[in-house]
């Protein structure tokens, strides 16, 4: 039943896509509002670019909006939708490395302290010259705090993968911000791209 207006939406998620299936013009809406900030994270720490990251997002939201009387129920609603986003993004950042571009800088209305802001930046550019599959493993588990299990299946592919994805990405990401432990004497933090010459 849907819900009094001004009042939240009790049905589920997958009570809510139902609905959507049948008609109910709200329901994915709510859908939506439920998990946009979420779904957003993942789309931005993946792709790594605000830009594309709502592209993607969108594409992958509008995707979901025609799929859902597809929708099977195998798995939550939640690790459909974040399947459908990161496999949005991945694609968006294929399709980035056949026609490579310079994206404009990042502009963050919240202001952080500027040693923070530096090293967040950096392990940005540390995490965009990953491969796709491990910044998308890495992002999940790592950053959205995942299980194993559950970014498994919101991928597609089995636990171990997932398992050695994260642990050839964290090599890497290691490699490229070991220097991070020991900051010139200045304490500034260069950027791993010009330490590691830009690989």
């Amino acid at each position: 039943m849907p819900a009094v207006s001004g009042e939240p939406d009790a049905r589920d998620d997958a009570a809510l896509l139902r609905a959507h299936a049948a008609g109910d013009p709200d329901a994915f809406a709510e859908i939506v509002r439920r998990h946009r900030d979420r779904l957003w994270a993942v789309a931005l720490r993946t792709v790594g670019d605000r830009e594309d990251a709502a592209d993607a997002l969108q594409d992958a939201l509008l995707s979901a909006y025609r799929a859902a009387e597809r929708f099977r129920g195998d798995s939550a609603v939640t690790t459909w939708l974040h399947r459908i986003v990161v496999n949005a993004c991945l694609d968006r950042m294929r399709r980035r490395q056949s026609r490579p571009t310079v994206p404009l800088p990042e502009t963050d209305v919240t202001p952080a302290p500027a040693a923070d802001r530096d090293t967040a930046l950096v392990v940005r550019e540390a995490l965009a010259t990953l491969p796709p599959e491990q910044r998308a493993a890495l992002v999940l588990v790592d950053v959205q705090g995942y299980a194993v299990a559950e970014a498994a299946e919101i991928l597609g592919v089995a636990e171990g993968t997932i398992k050695s994805r994260c642990a050839r990405g964290r090599a890497r990401l290691a490699v490229l911000l070991g220097y991070l432990r020991n900051p010139d004497q200045d304490g500034n933090v260069p950027s791993p791209m010009r330490k590691e010459g830009g690989a």
